[in-house]
């Protein structure tokens, strides 16, 4: 799976971009068909707590999946989002086997 990580108005730190990739290179568990996984990051202003954004768009075989999440730090906003996009992938792969 291509991970692509975009930092919107800030450069992200390599470490950031390291816990990014291994967080989202985990949810091929769930589903088999993604194809690329986009992930955009952004610090909301004005400068106050829950001001770090991070929205994950995945590219799956026919379809997407998209989760936006806000909270105090980016690894907290993309866990958030893993999260999240688990329980969709999960849904995906059912309503796939029912059909």
């Amino acid at each position: 799976m291509e991970i692509r990580i975009r930092a919107i108005h800030f450069d992200a730190t390599s470490q950031l971009e390291t816990f990014i990739q291994k967080k989202v290179s985990k949810l091929d568990q769930y589903f088999d068909g993604i194809l690329s996984a986009e992930v955009t990051l952004k610090v909301v202003k004005p400068e106050t707590a829950q001001n770090k954004q991070a929205g994950i768009l995945l590219n799956i075989k026919n379809g997407d999946c998209f989760a936006e999440k806000v909270a105090d730090s980016f690894e907290a906003a993309i866990d958030d989002c893993v999260e999240a996009l688990e329980k969709q992938l999960v849904k995906f792969k059912e309503k796939i086997r029912a059909k």
